[in-house]
């Protein structure tokens, strides 16, 4: 390993162990990125010939077993906006078979890549995912049964052992350093159709594909299909830069739009699980939210940068630390440029860590520190909103009516919470608070940093507004801020 990937790795969080799994290479493909750049004849040929030997088939096997009713697992959520097209590229999915009767044995194919002379393989956890038996065949046809050593299904990732030695293995690069337009080569086995080279560009970057708050994926129109799942994208250096994990496709082949987890991300998954077999991910304890045009207007921030803490877990690492109203914008000397950044660089942050969080709480700037807890379970988000409707008074700046929370508004609007505040029970389509995307059966807590009760204290906390104010309102059980344009 060339030092100066060496010290990417080591800048990278939780790179001590994946730098040294990477850096342990008796037969590590070299390859000089100088000649690349001109893309001298014959040049993309000898990457291809250096780095495919170190691409492997994997093959995975489900035995026949007494089936329950309903379908396989779809692995991204159905009520996405792009859930009925996106489709893994892996083993398919298929019926179960109704209650009592067998279902058969399954069998899928997918791809991976040696990054460790001795047997390490890497590739997605949805190839192995169930799977009875996993064997790994080389390119050059040997095939072992694999051990499998570790899974992440947030980030898709898996780690697989065989017992061979002196195999030919690929080096993570950073994806940190990635710009768009950038050439990329993925290698593969598409329909079974084992060392398949394909080649484009970069496409973009940061995608959010509503695969789960852990992975930006890497967007290319390298040609990718079922069986490439856990295959590598390489740079021309041949460094691999991304796992290709997933496809947009209205008929599940590749229509030019393909998704790999960057290597940056995947390179301390797999340390977590070389060494434990599975990953544990920090914990701070806030429910956040993006800092909108609206919401910046309001609070009177010329940038929607940040994090927004709409809520604070009782008992949390935040608890006492963090507020509601809070906007973080470094944790642990790393920018927050968005709010879906924060949950990433959170996991990334290896629990107890004593992480330094910056943030804007009113019109000033503070640091505080939080022990990191370990996360353990995942928050589920609740979407569904009541449509009942109710009495109460009319507020023509806000375009919406409301109702105090009495014990029977409670019960005929389907509220648990103990909240205090005020209840939406209609309003106007085209006005203010419709059009900031608040609904019927929210409650509204507080105008600004007035809590409201009384639909007199919501009309003087509205005076009292400029041209925009900060709702904080409770959906569901979860409290967030809407930013409001007023009328």
């Amino acid at each position: 390993m060339n030092q100066s990937a060496l010290s990417i790795l080591r800048r990278s969080p939780r790179s001590t162990v994946a730098a040294t799994l990477l850096a342990a290479s008796t037969a590590w493909i070299a390859w000089s990125p100088a000649t690349l750049a001109q893309t001298e004849p014959g040049a993309i040929a000898d990457l291809v010939e250096r780095v495919s030997p170190a691409v492997v088939t994997v093959l995975s096997t489900q035995e026949a077993r007494s089936g329950v009713r309903g379908m396989m697992p779809f692995p991204f959520p159905e009520d996405s906006p792009f859930g009925e097209f996106f489709r893994r590229f892996g083993p398919e999915l298929m019926p179960m078979p109704p209650q009592g009767r067998e279902m058969p044995r399954r069998s899928g194919v997918g791809s991976g890549f040696v990054i460790e002379s001795d047997g390490y393989i890497v590739t997605n956890n949805h190839v192995v995912e169930g799977a009875d038996t996993v064997t790994v065949r080389l390119a050059d046809e040997r095939e072992f049964e694999a051990e499998v050593l570790g899974t992440d299904p947030q980030t898709d990732l898996a780690l697989l052992k065989i017992d061979a030695e002196g195999l030919a293995e690929l080096e993570f690069g950073d994806s940190d350093a990635l710009r768009v337009g950038d050439d990329v080569i993925a290698v593969g086995n598409p329909f079974g159709l084992g060392g398949t080279v394909t080649r484009g560009i970069i496409s973009a970057l940061g995608r959010d594909i509503n695969a789960g708050p852990y992975v930006d994926f890497i967007q290319t129109d390298a040609s990718i299909n079922r069986g490439n799942s856990g295959g590598p994208l390489l740079n021309l250096e041949g460094e691999v830069i991304g796992v290709n994990s997933a496809i947009y496709s209205p008929t599940g082949n590749w229509v030019g739009v393909g998704f790999a987890i960057p290597s940056n991300t995947a390179a301390w998954v797999i340390e977590d699980l070389r060494e434990d077999g599975a990953v544990e991910r920090g914990w701070l304890g806030v429910a956040i939210q993006p800092v909108t045009e609206e919401i910046a207007e309001a609070l009177g921030l010329d940038t929607t940068a940040g994090a927004l803490v709409a809520d604070v877990a009782a008992d949390s690492p935040a608890s006492g630390m963090l507020e509601t109203g809070d906007i973080i914008l470094r944790f642990n000397g790393r920018e927050v440029a968005a709010s879906r950044d924060l949950p990433r660089i959170v996991a990334e942050t290896p629990p107890g860590t004593e992480a330094e969080i910056e943030i804007l709480r009113g019109n000033a700037r503070e640091t505080v520190t939080v022990e990191l807890g370990r996360l353990d379970s995942e928050q589920v988000a609740m979407t569904g909103r009541s449509e009942s409707r109710g009495q109460g008074a009319l507020s023509d700046r806000l375009g919406a009516t409301t109702s105090p929370l009495t014990p029977e508004v409670r019960e005929r609007l389907g509220i648990d919470s103990e909240a205090e505040g005020l209840v939406i029970t209609s309003l106007d389509g085209t006005g203010p608070a419709a059009e900031a995307g608040l609904a019927v059966g929210d409650v509204i807590l507080r105008v600004g940093s007035q809590p409201v009760r009384t639909n007199e204290e919501l009309e003087a906390a509205l005076e009292a507004q400029g041209d925009a104010a900060l709702f904080q309102i409770e959906r569901d059980g979860s409290r967030l801020f809407v930013g409001v344009r007023l009328g």
